[in-house]
């Protein structure tokens, strides 16, 4: 039955729902995916693109500026080499060159820069020619020795005179060759070139496209100093730049919106598992709990959401299905002894004489123990943990034992093992111990056998047998259900309501400890249940079970 505030929860999600399948919801994963995909796309092809643009602008200055200072040097090797100002082969089209005196007249300049005056008014001028003089080089000759000169000019003289009677003389002796001429008159006849080389961008008056100048320094051969300006006209390649930036701003719209309505497909058809799930979910919601979520076929985070969901939905359905079960079971053991100690009191109103005090105690014990064996189970349920402490287990079984041997019940044969203590809650232990005792001594034909020994390091071991007519295998794991009482028990049984063992297990599990069912040596039932031992716990174990 599905409460007022559950079904209108469940409104307002279909209508959330409805919302967001007719209008754009900012707040939607979708939504956000898109804009955040569109967004960094965005950034991301602006970066790339300034990249793109810094990077060709720079190559191609790069390579104006290469032929300017080519075609610099080569004016200045012309003016080096005794060429005229007048003479000297300027460039054309997209090339100009000017060159100019000392005292920064125009001697000379291309097409596009006559009648604009000087180029150095807008362009850095070079750093002076470094020039190397015939005296500066003749000076620095050490001079030789006058002996040593004037006997190698007789060993020469004398060499001379016998070649010339060996070979009978020559007809070229005035002939003087290219060898023969002092290195003087060499450095006289060349000019220099400056090895500094300025560059600057400059937009000529009258004139739209910039100019990327190289200056530099020649000296002619008569020592006359000349400034040489070239400059490469930069009108293609910012024509270049420019289209290729209008071509991106103008692709950019393109792009984004591509990338958003790409994304926005793609997230749509990634989330429409969601809206599967989402929708089966409102309808399981609504209080059928068999039903389970579409899986999908992709194996993706979606597919496992949806098998982490199923199997939820099936825990949770079987807790619901016991918590059903239980409290139907514990109202119809409630039902009997409720009714019965109602009938005997009722009586005893009208016949006092007939009230029968050990029957009506006997049923207000019962119910007393039902309802704290219930109460037990709930808090267990709950995920209620006491805070655990180091118990004598040894000492706790031989109390429990001895505290049935004073019923006058079935005899106990007891084998224990001593100091064996475990790490846990001392009241649920005793619960489960004696829970386990009642069951051995209600089945037992003539005794029951309790051994606690321990197992390894780490482990103890205690066996509750007995020699009646045991479990049938089939049954070992069915009998520690709540409310379970097998045929054979039903007939002997003294008032219990089947939650004994239902306990037992519940409290084995929260001390993280193992119960199972075997057959005993004397042919009955064997309850053999597994702890951890708490003497031999290191502390970090002890404080996490403490913790747990």
């Amino acid at each position: 039955m599905v409460d007022r505030a559950t079904r209108k929860a469940l409104k307002e999600s279909r209508r959330h729902s409805r919302g967001k399948r007719l209008l754009w919801q900012p707040e939607s994963v979708r939504a956000r995916t898109t804009v955040g995909a569109t967004v960094v796309v965005a950034i991301a092809l602006v970066v790339a693109g300034f990249l793109v643009v810094t990077l060709l602008r720079d190559n191609l200055y790069g390579r104006a500026e290469l032929t300017a200072e080519v075609s610099a040097r080569s004016i200045a090797g012309q003016l080096a080499s005794g060429t005229a100002p007048a003479a000297v082969e300027l460039p054309d089209d997209d090339e100009a060159a000017q060159i100019l005196a000392a005292d920064g007249t125009v001697v000379a300049s291309s097409e596009d820069l006559a009648g604009l005056g000087p180029v150095g008014d807008f362009a850095p001028a070079p750093d002076p020619v470094e020039e190397t003089s015939a005296e500066s080089t003749g000076d620095e000759t050490p001079a030789r020795d006058d002996d040593s000169t004037d006997d190698d000019s007789d060993d020469d003289d004398d060499d001379d005179r016998t070649e010339d009677d060996d070979h009978g003389g020559s007809d070229d002796d005035d002939e003087t060759t290219a060898e023969d001429t002092p290195a003087e008159d060499v450095e006289d006849s060349r000019g220099a070139v400056g090895s500094s080389v300025e560059y600057a961008t400059v937009t000529l008056p009258g004139e739209d496209a910039s100019y990327r100048f190289a200056a530099m320094n020649a000296t002619a051969p008569d020592g006359t100093a000349y400034t040489v300006y070239s400059g490469s006209s930069l009108e293609t390649q910012e024509e270049a730049v420019d289209s290729v930036t209008a071509i991106m701003w103008w692709t950019l719209p393109a792009l984004v919106a591509v990338v958003a309505l790409v994304t926005w497909l793609v997230t749509r058809r990634a989330l429409r598992p969601v809206g599967a799930i989402q929708k089966e979910l409102m309808s399981i919601t609504g209080g059928d709990l068999s039903r389970r979520v579409p899986v999908p076929a992709s194996r993706d985070e979606i597919h496992s959401l949806a098998v982490t969901t199923n199997t939820t939905l099936t825990a949770l359905d079987h807790a619901v299905s016991q918590q059903r079960r239980f409290v139907a079971d514990a109202s119809h053991e409630l039902r009997s002894p409720l009714a019965i100690l109602r009938s005997q009191i009722e009586i005893a109103r009208e016949h006092p004489e007939l009230l029968d005090l050990d029957a009506t105690l006997a049923d207000v014990i019962r119910l007393q123990d039902l309802s704290a064996d219930l109460l037990l189970l709930a808090r267990l349920d709950a995920g209620e943990r006491p805070p655990h402490v180091a118990v004598p287990f040894t000492e706790l079984v031989r109390e429990e034992v001895a505290r049935r041997a004073a019923a006058d019940r079935v005899p106990v044969r007891l084998n224990v093992e001593e100091d064996l203590a475990v790490f846990g809650v001392r009241g649920h232990l005793a619960r489960a111990v004696g829970n386990l005792l009642n069951n051995a001594q209600r089945h037992a034909a003539s005794a029951v056998t309790v051994t606690l020994a321990a197992e390894d390091d780490e482990w103890l071991r205690l066996d509750v047998g007995d020699d009646g007519n045991g479990v049938p295998e089939s049954q070992r794991r069915r009998i520690f259900d709540r409310f379970v009482r097998l045929d054979e028990s039903r007939s002997r049984d003294d008032g219990g309501a089947g939650l004994g063992l239902a306990i037992v297990q519940d409290v084995v599990l929260a001390h993280r400890g193992m119960v199972r069912v075997l057959e005993s040596p004397e042919g009955g039932a064997l309850f053999r249940v597994a702890l951890r031992r708490a003497d031999r716990r290191s502390p970090r174990e002890d404080a996490e079970a403490e913790g747990a």
